[in-house]
């Protein structure tokens, strides 16, 4: 892809991983002969400024960080209102590993130069955007202890969210709207995916698409805790769909709430409050990504 480059780079993503990789990066883009800027986010709204700024004045938009931050700026570049380049600089970077793009970002670059654009649909809840997935329940708990811990556990941060969320869960009760169709049961969670990939390399609806304008709802039911501990790492090969307490139903739009109160995270950070409805923005995203 050709053009100006705005990079917009969290310092705290992967534990300063961003910041470390950052100098190699800038190597990379300067042996393209690309013009570029370099941009130092200092929160997710501030992130979101920066994207607005350089889609405005016409340049591509590179996330170097998480999924988060490339959450924040896809957000911003929705509609096709600008061409997203994704430079993996967090622990996780699943939005990057779904697309084929090296967890490398050096090696990114050369995707930036030997890549093609892509139109993949975005997710919408309520007037925030996702790129991988919306979920809650006891993946509520899991986030909010993965985010508050300061070990240095890499991607194996949600896994040890799980272990600790799971002493203390009590199944909740659900009730959703499919398309228009209601559905209820008792369990874990609900995840509303686009990408299907989140927590680090786990494939939680691993046959999700990025341009099938269709959403994969994840409902997750009644298990005893040593039977969803069991299931825990066939998550991470995709092999837990034959789990006869998981379903999978595709939808447009899906809204849903539980019997008590639940916070949904997307892309690893909080996102709404139940109730939340979601949506699939077909084709709403332009993303440089593998040929």
């Amino acid at each position: 892809m050709d053009g100006p480059l705005c990079l917009i780079v969290n310092p705290r993503a992967g534990a300063g991983r961003a910041l470390r990789l950052l100098p190699g990066v800038e190597a990379a883009l300067r042996a393209q002969g690309r013009p570029f800027r370099v941009e130092r986010t200092t929160s997710m709204e501030h992130a979101r400024e920066l994207a607005r700024a350089a889609r405005d004045a016409g340049e591509l938009v590179a996330a170097m960080g998480g999924d988060g931050l490339t959450g924040a700026v896809a957000g911003e570049l929705r509609g096709g209102a600008g061409v997203l380049v994704v430079l993996p600089g967090g622990r996780g970077n699943d939005f990057a590993r779904k697309l084929g793009i090296p967890h490398d970002p050096v090696a990114a670059c050369e995707v930036l130069e030997r890549g093609a654009e892509r139109r993949i649909d975005l997710a919408e809840a309520g007037a925030a955007t996702y790129l991988g997935i919306l979920s809650a329940g006891i993946d509520s708990d899991v986030n909010r202890i993965a985010n508050e811990t300061r070990l240095p556990l890499g991607t194996l941060v949600y896994v040890y969210g799980v272990l600790r969320a799971v002493v203390s869960w009590r199944e909740a009760r659900w009730e959703l709207t499919l398309d228009g169709e209601r559905r209820a049961f008792a369990g874990y969670s609900v995840a509303v995916a686009n990408s299907g990939v989140f927590g680090g390399c786990m494939y939680l609806a691993p046959a999700a698409s990025l341009d099938d304008w269709l959403l994969d709802v994840v409902l997750i039911g009644a298990h005893n805790r040593r039977a969803y501990l069991r299931g825990l790492p066939r998550v991470f090969r995709g092999t837990h769909v034959d789990d006869p307490a998981l379903r999978i139903v595709r939808a447009r739009e899906v809204t849903f709430a539980a019997d008590r109160p639940f916070t949904a995270y997307a892309d690893g950070d909080p996102i709404a409050e139940l109730p939340v409805t979601v949506r699939v923005l077909p084709g709403a995203l332009r993303v440089v990504a593998p040929r």
